[in-house]
């Protein structure tokens, strides 16, 4: 899964699964990455409910979840990874911009930055 600083890897397996559940397609631009950076930026109290939100929605279907306080944390996560155009260092995929057309004039000249997040670019391969 790469450099990550709170989440394990079965964690992260888990947050990457229930993200694609929620917004199908996400689990290219690995999800788990930009929660990751979110969750070592918040406080212990919140990083730990957050946790509990995605382990707790990871129990049984996720339809039975549907409206609980949990799953809205867990979507509003979900969403904001993908939406956002994150696209974890080092993938190589479009982002959800591309994919839903989102191109005004601004937003194609937006260069991405992730590093408020402590997210830094997978260093370019060396030209010979």
């Amino acid at each position: 899964m790469g450099e990550l600083r709170v989440l394990d890897v079965e964690t992260a397996r888990t947050v990457e699964r229930i993200c694609d559940e929620i917004v199908p397609g996400s689990a290219r631009v690995r999800p788990a990455v930009y929660v990751d950076a979110l969750l070592a930026l918040m406080d212990e109290g919140a990083r730990e409910a957050a946790l509990a939100a995605f382990a707790k929605v990871a129990d049984g279907e996720l339809g039975g979840h549907a409206g609980t306080p949990e799953f809205l944390q867990v979507r509003a996560l979900a969403i904001e990874a993908f939406y956002s155009d994150f696209v974890a260092p080092g993938v190589e995929t479009t982002g959800a911009w591309a994919e839903i057309d989102f191109n005004t004039p601004l937003a194609t000249r937006l260069a991405k930055d992730w590093s408020y997040l402590g997210i830094v670019p997978a260093p370019a391969p060396e030209r010979r």
